[in-house]
This record gives C-alpha cells, sequence and structure tokens, in this order.
C-alpha cells in the first residue's frame, strides 16, 4: 500500500473470498504438502540460494492455493470446474496478447507492463514479465485444450483446429521447452487413449508439419519471431542446455552430498566458471535442486511432492475412457507438461512459477471431491 507496508495480492484475494467460503467446511487435507513445501522452499531458496523475499512470497501463494481448494471451492464440483474454466481462460487471453505483441508490440507491451506491475523484459510474449515463465503457460494451456478437446469426444474437425490453435501458439511462442513438453505430454496421451492407433496419427501430424516447414514456413524465418528463427540466434548456442547441464553434474561431482551441506553457495561455486555468469544456472530445476540440498534430501522431497500425483495418475489412465474424468485427464497431462517444462527451466513447482501451483492442487483436490461425494452421487455419475 505503501513503500513500507506492504499487502500480498494472494492475501488481499484470499480475504475477499472468506466471505464465500464453501459449507460445509472441510477438514483441511493439505498439511502433509504444506510441511514439505515449507521445509523444501526453506532449504532451497533461503539455504541454498539465500533468497528470503522469494521464500515467504513462494509460501503465500503456496499456502493461499491450498486454502482456496480445499475451502473456497471445498466439495463443489461446480466451483471446481468453473475455476479451472475461468483459470484457462486466462491463459488463452495471454496466448492471445502473445499473438498480438508479435506484431503489435509498441502498443501491447505498455499493455502487458500494466497488468503485471512491473516492466516487461522480453518480447513478444503474453501476460509475463519473460519468455521463460510465459513457457509454462504456452505448454499448460495448448496440452489442456487439445487433450480436452480429444477426451470430451468433440468432432474430428474440432480436434484439428484446436490442435492447429496449439501448433501457432507454440510456434510464435518461442519456447522450445514447451514444444518438447507439449509434444511428450501429447504423444504419451494418445498412445494411452487411442493405442495402436496413435502410431497412425503421430506420423500423420509429424508429416503435416515437415510438409509445412518445407513448403511455407522455411522460407520466411529471417522475418518472423518464431520457435524456428530463434534456432538460428546466437544467444542459442551461448546457452546450450545439454553444456550447461553438464557443467552442473561436475559440481555435484564435487560436492555430492549437496552444496547446504558443504555451506556453500551456488554463486560462490560459479563465480569462476563462464558458462554461469550473471546469475545463470544450469536451467534444470531438479538438478539444481538436488544439487544445492544433495540426493537423499532433494530427492526425499521431490518424493513427498509427486508421490500423490503420481498415484493419482496411475489410477485415472486406468479410466481413461471414462468420459465423466475428461477434465480432469486434462488436467493431468497439462500438470505433466509443465513437470516436464522444468527441466529446461529455473522455475517450477518450488518457485510457484507459471501455472504450476493452481494445476498441482487441482490435480489433488478432485480426488477430494470423489470422496466427499455422497454415494448416491456417485452411483450417479
Amino acid at each position: 500500500m505503501t513503500d513500507t507496508l506492504r499487502i500480498p495480492a494472494p492475501i488481499i484475494f484470499c480475504l475477499l473470498l472468506l466471505f464465500f467460503v464453501q459449507k460445509p467446511i472441510l477438514r483441511f487435507s493439505y498439511y502433509n504438502e504444506l510441511v514439505i513445501f515449507i521445509i523444501g522452499v526453506f532449504l532451497y531458496q533461503v539455504v541454498g540460494l539465500d533468497d528470503y523475499r522469494g521464500f515467504f512470497a513462494t509460501l503465500i501463494t503456496i499456502i493461499v492455493c491450498s486454502l482456496y481448494f480445499n475451502y473456497f471451492i471445498g466439495s463443489s464440483k461446480l466451483r471446481y470446474y468453473t475455476s479451472v474454466f475461468l483459470f484457462f481462460s486466462l491463459l488463452i487471453f495471454s496466448m492471445l496478447i502473445m499473438v498480438l505483441d508479435h506484431n503489435l508490440q509498441a502498443t501491447i507491451d505498455p499493455i502487458r507492463s500494466t497488468l503485471l506491475g512491473e516492466q516487461v523484459k522480453q518480447s513478444p510474449s503474453g501476460v509475463a514479465v519473460a519468455q521463460f515463465t510465459f513457457g509454462y503457460q504456452v505448454a499448460a494451456v495448448t496440452t489442456f485444450i487439445f487433450i480436452a478437446a480429444c477426451t470430451c469426444k468433440q468432432y474430428l474437425i474440432i480436434r484439428i483446429i484446436v490442435l492447429s490453435a496449439c501448433i501457432i501458439c507454440i510456434y510464435l511462442g518461442m519456447n522450445r521447452s514447451a514444444l518438447i513438453s507439449f509434444g511428450t505430454a501429447v504423444t504419451l496421451f494418445l498412445f494411452i487413449y487411442y493405442r495402436y492407433k496413435a502410431i497412425l496419427l503421430v506420423a500423420a501430424t509429424v508429416i503435416i508439419c515437415f510438409g509445412l516447414y518445407n513448403y511455407v514456413i522455411k522460407d520466411n524465418l529471417d522475418t518472423k519471431n518464431n520457435i524456428l528463427s530463434k534456432n538460428q540466434a546466437k544467444e542459442a548456442n551461448d546457452y546450450n542446455r545439454a553444456n550447461m547441464a553438464a557443467e552442473n553434474l561436475k559440481i555435484y561431482a564435487d560436492y555430492p552430498f549437496g552444496l547446504i551441506f558443504y555451506g556453500k553457495t551456488w554463486d560462490e561455486v560459479t563465480y569462476r566458471n563462464p558458462l554461469f555468469t550473471f546469475g545463470l544456472s544450469s536451467h534444470n530445476s531438479y538438478l539444481m535442486f538436488i544439487t544445492l540440498l544433495g540426493p537423499f534430501v532433494g530427492l526425499g522431497l521431490l518424493a513427498g511432492i509427486y508421490y500423490k500425483p503420481i498415484r493419482l495418475f496411475w489410477q485415472t489412465i486406468k479410466n481413461v475412457q471414462y468420459k465423466g474424468i475428461a477434465i480432469y485427464v486434462a488436467l493431468f497431462f497439462s500438470f505433466l507438461a509443465i513437470s516436464l517444462n522444468a527441466l529446461s527451466h529455473n522455475g517450477w513447482l518450488m518457485s510457484v512459477d507459471g501455472p504450476t501451483i493452481f494445476l498441482y492442487f487441482a490435480v489433488l483436490h478432485h480426488d477430494k471431491l470423489i470422496e466427499n461425494q455422497p454415494q448416491d452421487q456417485l452411483s450417479m455419475a
């Protein structure tokens, strides 16, 4: 509110929602997850990176999101699906902003700055300061809407239009990691959902994209800001992810129990390394997490965070053809896509980049909805 007194936006919105808490009030279900998050974020951001402000900002967002799902959404399927719809509508709006930003940058960037409350750093992009953060939005929304079109049994022409829109967003979004995440998540879904028919679907898509590249796109790379022309840029070679990961592994080999157990910070072990200048890391969130916390603490916390989503994932794919969980399947694969996206970026679940934390609790909370439904409603579903 002033330079001295500031109230985080998540707290303001959370306080407003207290007047609309879902009745009856459910018992809080996310104690274990919050304990793991608090320990993990503290060790990672405070002990490992000496980032106190980031620690408190991250925890506020995580705690408020858990309260939103547990008390505001509660046992209401209507509120759950309405929240999902509004959330992805905002991501689609961000995609539209990105498309407009390609040709109307002078007009769109001030709008982006106003929406974000800070100066934008990279363009073209959507409602995000940098393209790295925007990449999480691209990976989440493209995976979700295409898989939702498939699981909701939409007409073939609708699925083709949605897939085309997803490819355009990825093409113009200039995030190679989002392309890989989308491709991996969707390919896995197709083989689970369509089984052997997926071979023909994937092959046809690859052939069409290859033809478009050779006969339509290839000659226009020099005049467009897109994911292909980005590959030709000098910075694409300067920050090679494979080289940075290999160098990170060398650092890990020197400190195998984790930097925090040697009293070292990331800056102290990389200040002479030419690959990690200006605060750069390996751009692999999981590798960084284990490098700082070590294999025992790091892998233990990762197991605690992802245990329930993995268990629910196996339960879900067994009933992947059931139309009643169509949106939930799309949510799951969207969460998978952003989890894969973290293999190429610093931000991830522990730093609540993009839609990560919302999708995490959305995946967990659907199970709570089923648990709290009366038996007669479950039999009708």
